[in-house]
């Protein structure tokens, strides 16, 4: 049986936006992929965090839902987590989630001859992602395509 998983994710998504969203949270990202057996992960997030009985909560009513409406054609192991202190960013849909946040940026050219910025996320359209440099406080411009790896990062007081 072929399973597509990126279908499965982007019904699982429509799904569960409007769920996580009543509830008062905020859907950083779906992954459906297998690992030792499929994982159907859903990583959510609000202001001041999440705790586990948040992710128990939002579980239970996910776990309804995928029941009633049974998408998935396969047997899955049913995740629910934060993105975590300093989580990946690979999609623009990321970046967007934290505006104002600071990020660690790994591009796979230099930019202004640097091939690392700590920023501020500004603002994200048409394939960019403006960062505000947190040495300097200017304005950069990446393309998205120009970034091989990208990091929330914890504020140091």
């Amino acid at each position: 049986m072929h399973i597509d998983d990126k279908v499965i994710t982007s019904k699982v998504k429509e799904m569960v936006v409007p769920v996580v969203k009543k509830m008062g949270y905020k859907l950083f990202d779906v992954e459906f992929k297998p690992e030792r057996g499929w994982v159907l992960r859903i990583i959510v997030d609000r202001e001041g965090g999440i705790t586990v009985g948040d992710c128990e909560e939002i579980s239970k009513r996910i776990s309804a839902l995928l029941d009633v409406e049974d998408v998935i054609p396969v047997s899955y192991m049913l995740e629910v987590s934060s993105p975590g202190l300093t989580r990946e960013l690979t999609k623009s849909e990321h970046f967007e989630f934290f505006l104002g946040r600071l990020v660690r940026v790994i591009l796979r050219e230099p930019i202004e001859n640097k091939r690392e910025i700590f920023g501020y996320i500004q603002e994200v359209r048409e394939g960019l992602v403006i960062l505000k440099s947190k040495e300097t406080g200017d304005l950069l411009h990446v393309p998205l395509s120009a970034i091989a790896r990208a990091n929330l990062e914890i504020e140091k007081w």
